[in-house]
């Protein structure tokens, strides 16, 4: 890293693929207070934000939901940093002294588009350096993405390091694979392992042949992922529900790509979330600084190949809600 020497902000951009585990790692760094006095902004692509829930430790949290920032939700990400600019030179107390800006990007952003929006916009140059671009890769999953999903190659190529992520759920031979490749597809970028948001170690690759990558012209464009809000009753049947869930995943787990939502349940806000076909163990989402909203009870499912208005029904007929 940089430093500013000039009294411009250092920005962080935070990104990865959809489930890589860039919420986790944060979340991490900010509870050991490595990043405590930042202002962290969370992009959502959908129009319910979930993972701000999971950041109540930062310093400041300002969330960016319905668009990803590098194209959707361009102009709301500069109206954002311009106004937070503007209040910190303006002498907010709370923004008076800050001097490092985390960007969490969607996991369906490319970070290329951003750092050049920033770069070149007349009055963020003043107030802004992109200090480093960290990239985090499944190491489950990252293989297979960058086989399949254009975007996962391109926000690889931004990296100036990049962060394995789950490297405890994966057998080693596939993870020194993992890193030939990433360490092949670019030799710039630092490599580091994380397990949980905790630094974790990596296996040795040396002599480790990389996987090869077909290029993303050569091969059939993939569907286009989209969004689907899921929004749920005080009185749905949280059993029925669950076995929606895991059927869904079962049958369509290549095609849906991430759950998440926080639902109210009477031990308090519960996080759900998937990745692929792996349901992650449920979580109360500490009260502190993440009051319940009017998107609790909302579920949000990330994917391809189905139709939202299917998805609805194909709940509302496993939890008894027919309308």
């Amino acid at each position: 890293m940089s430093e500013a020497r000039d009294g411009r902000m250092r920005l962080t951009v935070l990104g990865g693929f959809l489930g890589s585990g860039k919420t986790t790692w944060l979340r991490h760094q900010l509870h050991h207070g490595q990043m405590k006095d930042a202002l962290v902004i969370v992009n959502e692509a959908a129009e319910v934000p979930v993972d701000d829930a999971l950041l109540a430790r930062s310093a400041e949290l300002r969330v960016l939901a319905g668009g990803c920032a590098c194209c959707d939700g361009r102009e709301a990400l500069v109206a954002l940093l311009r106004a937070i600019c503007d209040a910190r030179v303006g002498g907010d107390d709370a923004l008076a002294s800050l001097d490092r800006v985390v960007l969490e990007t969607s996991g369906l952003a490319d970070p290329g588009p951003i750092v050049d929006t920033i770069r070149t916009d007349p009055v963020l140059i003043h107030h802004l350096m992109v200090d480093e671009i960290v990239i985090a890769i499944d190491a489950l999953y990252g293989l297979d993405q960058m086989r399949h999903e254009p975007l996962t190659l391109r926000q690889i190529e931004t990296a100036d390091r990049l962060l394995v992520t789950k490297v405890d759920a994966a057998a080693e031979p596939d993870l020194a694979r993992l890193v030939a490749t990433l360490q092949a597809l670019n030799p710039g970028a630092a490599i580091s392992g994380a397990a949980m948001g905790s630094g974790a170690g990596l296996p040795d690759h040396a002599g480790i042949e990389p996987v090869a990558i077909p290029p993303a012209e050569g091969s059939r464009a993939p569907a286009p992922i989209a969004a689907t809000r899921l929004d749920l009753s005080e009185a749905t049947d949280w059993p029925a529900f669950s076995v929606w869930l895991s059927a869904l995943l079962h049958a369509r787990g290549d095609d849906i790509m991430r759950v998440k939502g926080v639902v109210r349940t009477p031990a308090g806000r519960l996080l759900l979330q998937s990745v692929r076909k792996v349901v992650q163990q449920p979580e109360i989402v500490p009260e502190a600084g993440a009051k319940p909203t009017d998107d609790d009870n909302s579920v949000v499912v990330i994917g391809r190949g189905f139709r939202a208005e299917d998805l609805r029904k194909s709940l509302a007929y496993f939890t008894g809600e027919r309308r």
